[in-house]
């Protein structure tokens, strides 16, 4: 198969980042084009490799600034962190620095290729568990970013629709079978959404819109967007 996705792997322990290489390399549409132990390695992986995905564990010395390394030197590179650390701010934290998804060590092999799949598609993801915390609680990322009350009057009935769904993890793809629209048409939606709460990615957005459901008429405190009439 042509067109792989390309992967870094970087864990300090070998026998995990020896079985994440095996579970993303036996996929037919993967392959793993380096492997690290260090933050410095990654910095490495993502410069000389130019991979479309690397995932590499935040617990590394220096794990932080090399996601902002990579984020300024190699911005094409999907960063993915899997980890053990289950902590909310530091999820917001590595959002803001440039990592594209965040999952925990615990996850399947099936939710980290799912996962990869789904940042190489440009879309955000982060582990279900965390992103219920995130829904739930005012993040640092909601209070650095712009206020969305009064942009959130701006979105169409689909845009709305497709933010509630969105905030579930779902990827483009997943969104347009559930909606029964093309994924080139929800892109499109997710773009004009992003654009229009003045966010950086879909993480943040589903953040800021959950922040706001006391404010806004037609947002539900359950984290789904209630009907607005037409």
């Amino acid at each position: 198969m042509t067109n792989k996705i390309r992967v870094g792997v970087v864990d300090q322990h070998p026998m995990f980042r020896d079985g994440v290489a095996h579970t993303l390399g036996a996929q037919q549409d993967m392959e793993v084009v380096g492997y690290g132990a260090s933050a410095a390695d990654a910095i490495r992986i993502a410069c000389e490799s130019e991979p479309d995905v690397i995932v590499f564990d935040l617990a590394l010395p220096g794990g932080m600034d090399a996601i902002e390394a990579i984020a300024q030197q190699r911005p094409m590179v999907k960063i993915l962190i899997l980890t053990v650390v289950a902590d909310e701010e530091q999820v917001c934290a590595t959002l803001r620095r440039g990592a594209r998804g965040y999952l925990l060590k615990d996850t399947s092999g099936s939710e980290l290729v799912k996962t990869v799949r789904v940042l190489k598609e440009g879309d955000s993801y982060v582990s279900p568990s965390l992103a219920a915390k995130l829904l739930m609680r005012s993040s640092p990322a909601v209070a650095s970013a712009p206020k969305p009350v009064d942009r959130l009057s701006d979105l169409t009935p689909r845009e709305e629709q497709i933010l509630s769904i969105l905030g579930n993890g779902r990827s483009n793809k997943e969104i347009g079978n559930k909606l029964e629209l093309s994924e080139k048409t929800i892109k499109h939606h997710v773009t004009n959404i992003l654009q229009k709460l003045q966010v950086r990615n879909r993480v943040e957005a589903a953040l800021l819109a959950s922040d706001r459901l006391p404010q806004h008429p037609n947002l539900s405190r359950s984290g789904t967007f209630a009907p607005r009439a037409s």
